[in-house]
């Protein structure tokens, strides 16, 4: 699958790699991929997130982040969903965090295989994303997995990371439309008329 990734789509997985590391986490997640895709310059899907508005908002998409693991990993739908059924995650953090200390459930679930063998594994969902790329890629019926392709994974594929993009206007149909036209089909081609 690798041997389809443009020179881009490459070094966002290792610019992913550089971000694990910033942080010292102990695998690679989603979260290590878009923040990767936000410091790329001059690919589509910078051009994607910028048209976007998300090429300056660092910040804003870090609290979010912070946020949804001080949740222990719960999308905003989740914790709608527990709500509707009467449980308030809120109370539940903040009774764990006063027993347990504030971030308990953020705590750095790490693996530390990546001490012996000096990289870090990718998580069950980043990988799913580099799958996901790759059946995009497919979809559209291009030869090659680029940038553009681990974005619009990232927005299709539920969790944290596409909560967090869609909060910020980046879903599926935004980033699909910023990359190929608000005339493109499915596979980005423009529609006959």
């Amino acid at each position: 699958m690798f041997e389809r990734f443009t020179q881009g789509a490459r070094v966002t997985v290792e610019g992913a790699v550089a971000q694990a590391e910033r942080v010292d986490a102990g695998s690679v997640t989603e979260e290590h991929l878009l923040l990767a895709l936000l410091e790329r310059e001059g690919g589509r899907a910078s051009f994607a997130l910028a048209a976007l508005g998300l090429s300056g908002r660092h910040a804003s998409l870090d609290t979010a982040f912070a946020e949804a693991r001080r949740r222990g990993g719960l999308t905003k739908a989740d914790t709608e969903a527990l709500a509707g059924i009467g449980i308030d995650v809120g109370a539940i953090v903040d009774r764990v965090e006063g027993a347990h200390g504030e971030g308990a459930l953020a705590a750095d679930r790490r693996s530390r295989r990546w001490w012996s063998s000096g990289h870090r594994p990718f998580t069950p969902g980043a990988k799913g994303i580099l799958e996901k790329s790759l059946r995009v890629a497919l979809g559209r019926g291009d030869r090659f997995i680029g940038e553009e392709h681990l974005l619009l994974a990232l927005t299709a594929t539920p969790g944290t990371v596409a909560d967090v993009l869609a909060e910020h206007g980046a879903t599926y149909t935004t980033v699909h439309r910023a990359l190929y036209g608000p005339e493109a089909d499915g596979r980005g081609h423009a529609k006959a008329g």
